[in-house]
């Protein structure tokens, strides 16, 4: 019996019929609706003609989670006076409403409304592009911008323009970029109509509620425990101040439980809400109290789609959960950032729903300002992996032919065609492959997909598939840090995690039973051998016997090493590790080394402790890891024991041997090395290297540390200063000289020298001058100008000769003044065009003054100088007129007897 009471209450109902005009005409529409108006319940109803007499079409309700998903689907159910996926007599059979997330469907042919999660919404048009007996398409929520909301409106726009131009499509949300989606859903049409919804909303009162203190800024996945402290206070005190239920949003798991923890004894009942937690919370969270007091603490899953009835008081911690991609060293994982406005607006929104209600706010207001207006989108932050396969296997391996609102960074996805390409998912051109194509389709990250399919021969396929879902969904901390404890305890485990982990378990079992899949592609750094036969070795145990079964723990091994390779460790210390990535690896416990250290009860510590499994491991498979901002080394989260020959059938294209010639501290190193991509495996000396590599190295040697490794006598710096002089005043073709142009054409002025040096010290016997002078214009014949140009000694009347200083802006000419009497012009270089500055100096080489026009200085400046210095060396001579005198280097007794 359908519930027409609290139909006619929900106000979207408004809407409704200018959501139908436009479904009707364009056949795609932006409905914006505030939370609370029934844009997810009642609006699919309508479509479908659930609530009236008109006619019953099929309508798909596209959900960012699978809790929203079940949620949404129930509630429809529950207005329509039904059971979700079962009719009102069991000879109707299915119901009218119905639901599928990954691992549990319920719907069937009488099924008009089915909540879909995005994910099997993409692997729906993978399976059947044209959605038969589909008519309208809701996507809901679409301003979260996940990545599978994004990339399921692109293939299905795409659709609409090529298969079934009727299909009708609706973007649904409460805060979003409507005109953006408009023009997104319009096309070449132009932008699809846009209706709004006005909601019943009851005033928020706005609490401010920073901590005293300042705290530490979330690193990665860890939040400063004080902050947590502080916001379990918050709800404290809204319990004492107001009424209602009250709801707090966390980033986490982790952090909703220290705050449980800390909320222990509150006259209230406290409950958690998260993607993970058991159907049977979720549900009764979602059907309201029973007259006691409750305190529902909730990551952003309560933010949109759901209600959540009785509450009045939101307590928001600013913080939020996000996917985030460092592809410098192959890490994706979540991080902590601080919420943005709009989110903000959402948590405030969720107190108003149903009476006047209050927001605490833990952060100052003055920071509100300052926070991010939205949330980043998915595609421009996240691994691109998934998003990459999906658009091979929908035929445009570019992506640069689907409709989204914010195209894929080119980094990002170049990095994640590599993997596909090394797993065997693509072929050269980026076209999806046969064994592409069922990765796709396993519902899994291709990495795990690849991991499932290359392991099932070697560990069997049920086993194979339990060790997949659990990197699938990552375990509990309390399970621990080593993988194959964690697989040990999930199989024992009654939790809801281990419900959920067996019910993923069969569904992988079931779906990778079917041929092998093998492709005989050499999977490179983001895979290991196509082949679907990757040998292991011995297992952390001790080793096996041909065809021997492998152990647990080698299974566990094998699969981590098979779904990331480049994540194979060997040790190099205590808790430390090298990926073969490259980057460091600290277990828990090690952490202070890395930069990251562990605080005991700190959310997102691992649960290893320095009791962990892995500490004397020799090799280890990381599986999930993550690199806090400041540390210098990744974090383990969870890993598995392997052996050097687990980690070389995972990844046979990181094992190279070769002569490595290379500079390293300080001098030439010659090597014959055996590697796993930045692991070295062995090495032993070469006595003969190739003469290339070493003369590679030694130039490597010259440009890291400079020029200073050369031998710079006094007639090497001066000629230096003398080009560079003429480089700068006439240009080319006289060269540049500085030390960036003579490092990047070392090879050029060097390469004899550069044949014969073998090491540092040969670098040291090079005479940097007689190498340089090869520079000069020889071939066009200027060189023979040089020493016009820039004259290494000038004589002054007296007849010496003088050495010109071109180390400054300008050349200069240090001499005794009485070497200069009857020199009426300052001396000029660069053909005449620039002025040497004379330095006149003392009989005793003291400076006594400077000028680059002898003539003035004779007639306005020496009879000042004359004065000063007369009576201090009257030895010297001191003509009045020293333009006319007659130039010397001796006393005026000396002349005489000349």
């Amino acid at each position: 019996m359908i519930r027409r009471d609290a139909l006619g209450q929900l106000p979207v109902r408004t809407a409704l019929p200018a959501l139908r005009a436009a479904l009707d005409g364009p056949g795609s529409v932006v409905l914006c609706a505030p939370p609370g108006t029934g844009k997810t319940t009642l609006v699919p109803l309508d479509l479908a003609g659930l609530t009236g007499d008109g006619p019953v079409r099929r309508v798909l309700v596209a959900e960012p989670r699978r809790m929203a998903a079940r949620a949404a689907a129930r509630r429809m159910a529950w207005l329509l006076g039904e059971e979700v996926g079962a009719g009102s007599a069991p000879a109707q059979g299915w119901g009218r409403v119905g639901y599928t997330v990954r691992g549990e469907r319920r719907a069937g042919p009488r099924t008009a409304v089915e909540v879909v999660t995005t994910g099997v919404l993409l692997q729906r048009l993978q399976r059947d592009p044209e959605l038969a007996g589909v008519d309208v398409v809701v996507l809901d929520e679409c301003h979260e911008r996940h990545l599978d909301a994004d990339t399921s409106a692109a293939f299905l726009l795409d659709v609409r323009e090529t298969l079934r131009p009727e299909l009708r499509l609706v973007a649904a949300s409460a805060t979003t970029d409507a005109e953006g989606w408009a023009r997104l859903l319009g096309g070449a049409e132009g932008a699809a109509p846009v209706v709004e919804a006005a909601g019943v909303s009851h005033p928020v009162e706005v609490v401010w509620a920073p901590p005293e203190r300042p705290v530490r800024p979330p690193h990665g996945t860890r939040v400063d425990p004080a902050l947590l402290t502080h916001v379990a206070g918050v709800v404290r005190r809204a319990l004492r101040e107001r009424t209602g239920d009250v709801l707090c949003f966390l980033p986490g798991v982790g952090e909703i439980g220290r705050v449980a923890g800390e909320l222990a004894g509150v006259d209230a009942e406290v409950l958690q809400v998260h993607g993970r937690a058991p159907a049977a919370v979720q549900d009764a969270v979602l059907a309201g109290g029973n007259g006691v007091r409750r305190v529902v603490l909730a990551t952003s899953v309560a933010e949109s789609s759901l209600t959540v009835p009785g509450v009045r008081v939101v307590v928001d911690s600013g913080l939020a959960r996000v996917p985030r991609m460092d592809h410098a060293r192959g890490l994706s994982a979540l991080t902590t950032v601080r919420a943005s406005r709009a989110a903000a607006r959402q948590r405030a929104g969720r107190a108003g729903r149903e009476a006047p209600g209050a927001v605490y706010r833990c952060w100052p207001e003055g920071e509100d300002g300052r926070l991010p207006a939205f949330p980043d989108p998915e595609i421009r932050v996240a691994d691109l992996t998934a998003f990459a396969l999906q658009a091979a296997c929908w035929g445009d391996p570019a992506a640069d032919g689907l409709a989204l609102l914010d195209a894929p960074p080119a980094g990002a996805l170049a990095a994640a065609r590599e993997v596909l390409t090394a797993i065997g998912a693509v072929d050269g051109d980026g076209r999806a492959t046969e064994r592409g194509v069922r990765m796709a389709r396993l519902g899994l990250h291709p990495r795990l997909a690849r991991a499932l399919l290359d392991g099932a021969p070697e560990a069997g396929v049920r086993r194979a598939a339990e060790v997949v879902a659990l990197l699938s969904e990552e375990p509990p901390r309390a399970y621990g840090d080593d993988l194959a404890a964690a697989w040990r305890t999930a199989r024992r485990g009654g939790d809801a995690y281990a419900a959920r982990w067996r019910q993923e378990a069969r569904r992988l079992a079931s779906a990778a039973g079917g041929p092998r899949g093998g492709s005989g592609v050499d999977t490179g750094a983001g895979g290991g051998r196509g082949t679907g036969q990757p040998r292991a070795g011995a297992d952390a145990g001790g080793g096996r016997g041909a065809g021997e079964p492998l152990s647990d723990d080698a299974v566990a091994g094998l699969v981590a090493a098979l779904a990331f390779p480049e994540r194979v460790a060997r040790a190099r210390g205590a808790g430390s590790y090298l990926m073969a990535s490259g980057t460091g690896a600290e277990l828990a416990g090690a952490g202070a080394q890395a930069g990251w250290g562990h605080r005991p009860g700190s959310s997102g510590s691992s649960g290893a402790g320095d009791g962990s499994g892995l500490r004397d491991a020799p090799w280890l498979a990381v599986a999930v890891a993550d690199r806090p901002v400041a540390a210098a080394s990744a974090r383990v989260r969870l890993a598995a024991v392997i052996d050097e020959e687990t980690a070389r059938a995972a990844a046979p294209a990181l094992y190279a041997s070769g002569e490595e010639v290379r500079w390293s501290d300080g001098d030439v190193v010659a090597r014959r090395v055996t590697r796993l991509g930045a692991i070295e495996l062995a090495a032993r000396p070469l006595t003969a290297p190739d003469p290339g590599l070493l003369r590679d190295a030694v130039v490597s040697g010259l440009r890291r540390e400079g020029l200073g490794l050369l031998r710079w006598p006094a007639a090497a710096a001066s000629l230096r200063q003398r080009m560079a002089f003429v480089h700068r005043e006439l240009g080319a073709p006289w060269p540049d000289v500085s030390d960036a142009a003579l490092l990047e054409s070392v090879e050029e002025w060097l390469g004899v020298e550069l044949g014969r040096a073998r090491r540092r010290a040969d670098l040291e016997r090079i005479d940097a001058g007689q190498a340089l002078a090869r520079l000069l214009p020889w071939a066009s014949g200027d060189a023979v100008r040089f020493d016009e140009l820039a004259p290494e000694r000038i004589e002054v009347p007296s007849g010496s000769r003088v050495r010109v200083d071109y180390g400054g802006a300008q050349p200069v000419l240090a001499v005794k003044l009485q070497e200069l009497f009857g020199w009426q012009e300052s001396p000029r270089v660069a053909g005449g065009r620039v002025p040497v500055l004379v330095h006149l100096l003392s009989p005793a080489g003291r400076p006594a003054a400077v000028t680059a026009d002898l003539a003035s200085f004779w007639r306005d400046g020496y009879r000042s100088v004359r004065a000063e210095l007369r009576g201090r060396y009257p030895k010297h001579p001191w003509p009045e007129d020293p333009s006319a005198a007659e130039p010397t280097r001796h006393t005026s007794a000396r002349l005489k007897r000349g």
